[in-house]
């Protein structure tokens, strides 16, 4: 792999970290700076919707300016700064302020990476590549989970918060003097982001393309460790490792999809099937007084696991999209993926204060959380089912 979509893939690793990094530090944050749960799912939503919103000015600069300043541009002034205001946050807004600043600034990295991919590679790999991006960048998901947890104890959640931010920006500068621009399109054909909300086929996709990644995202990101210290009475090296578990799940799981439309012949039955198995996950700790800890922690891994059809959905959506819009369609599909987290993000944490007030045990609240994800995944699914087949 090229020097630069190595460097973008480690940019990757940086956003993997900050959507996810919140779920070990709920405790230190609502000590210090008065961050209850509600609050920081509306940072963490934040986050998500930043992201999300920016898909569409990203897909037009990736199109007209080039992933190579579309990437350093955004991450230095969003991720660097983003970092910096949290490490140096005193209240809860100051939280939702700077997962917002992050959102924008990794909001173009691993579109970046798929541009570079769908205007360089054939078509026809383009889900192994997509895969397999995907699943070494989640290495930051790892790093957000046990060794943030080991690190907080060891220097405080503002010094190791500072060092991302010096992180970010020595990777921005990076992309900005390695990554190296595809040649552009030649085409006398004018398009618009218009000319793919037109395509009826995109419209049966995109409805589980928002709600798939919502239960492994929600969960990993925000609700795996109030969950387990909830229901459980978990410290936080218990949490440390059920998040890093759940966090390599969802690494496995985004490298099994990655080749089983070659193998298979198939993209549609694989996601369908995948996420039929990562709605019973979410039915099952919905709907089912889970006594184990461990059953719950296995749970939780096959939500992630099943749930990382993130690929695999790009792909499909990838097939449908004429070259000169490759930039707008992949940051099209990656708006409805995001940008469902982050409306789902902040809905859940509405859902969880409400069922919060009544409860008669600590998991109601957590069930309810999950028989709505699965609600949303099912509904995708029958959307989903009539949606047209396409390979490369």
């Amino acid at each position: 792999m090229r020097v630069d979509l190595i460097l973008l893939c480690f940019a990757y690793v940086l956003s993997q970290f900050y959507r996810a990094f919140l779920a070990v530090l709920t405790e230190v944050l609502e000590r210090d700076v008065g961050a209850s749960p509600e609050d920081l799912a509306t940072a963490s939503g934040l986050w998500f919707l930043a992201f999300a919103a920016m898909q569409i000015p990203v897909g037009w600069a990736l199109d007209k300016v080039g992933p190579r300043r579309t990437a350093s541009v955004l991450l230095l002034i969003g991720g660097g700064g983003g970092a910096a205001v949290f490490a140096l946050a005193s209240a809860p807004v100051h939280i939702s302020i700077a997962m917002l600043l992050i959102g924008v600034g990794c909001s173009p990295v691993l579109m970046a990476s798929y541009y570079i991919f769908a205007r360089t590679y054939p078509a026809a790999v383009f889900a192994t590549l997509a895969a397999v991006i995907l699943g070494v960048g989640s290495v930051g998901n790892l790093a957000s989970a046990l060794p943030t947890t080991l690190a907080v104890e060891a220097f405080g959640w503002r010094a190791v918060v500072a060092g991302t931010a010096v992180v970010s920006v020595l990777t921005a500068l990076g992309l900005f003097f390695i990554v190296r621009d595809p040649e552009a399109a030649q085409s006398d054909v004018k398009g618009s982001l218009f000319d793919l909300l037109k395509m009826p086929a995109l419209w049966l996709v995109f409805p589980l393309m928002a709600f798939q990644y919502a239960p492994a995202a929600g969960a990993r990101g925000l609700w795996i460790g109030p969950f387990f210290r909830d229901v459980f009475g978990a410290g936080d090296g218990l949490v440390g490792n059920v998040t890093l578990l759940m966090g390599a799940a969802m690494i496995a799981g985004t490298f099994a999809y990655g080749p089983l439309d070659r193998l298979l012949g198939t993209r549609k039955w694989v996601i369908f099937g995948g996420n039929i198995l990562s709605m019973v996950g979410c039915f099952w700790l919905g709907l089912v007084s889970v006594q184990s800890l461990w059953l719950a922690v296995g749970i939780f891994a096959m939500i992630g696991f099943f749930g990382a059809s993130f690929p695999m959905m790009m792909a499909h959506g990838r097939a449908f999209f004429p070259p000169l819009l490759v930039g707008r369609g992949v940051t099209l599909m990656n708006l409805f993926a995001i940008g469902g987290v982050g409306v789902m993000q902040m809905l859940t944490g509405r859902l969880y204060t409400r069922v919060a007030e009544g409860a008669v045990s600590p998991a109601e609240p957590y069930q309810a959380l999950f028989v709505f994800y699965g609600a949303l995944v099912a509904l995708g699914l029958f959307i989903y089912v009539f949606a047209q087949d396409r390979t490369d």
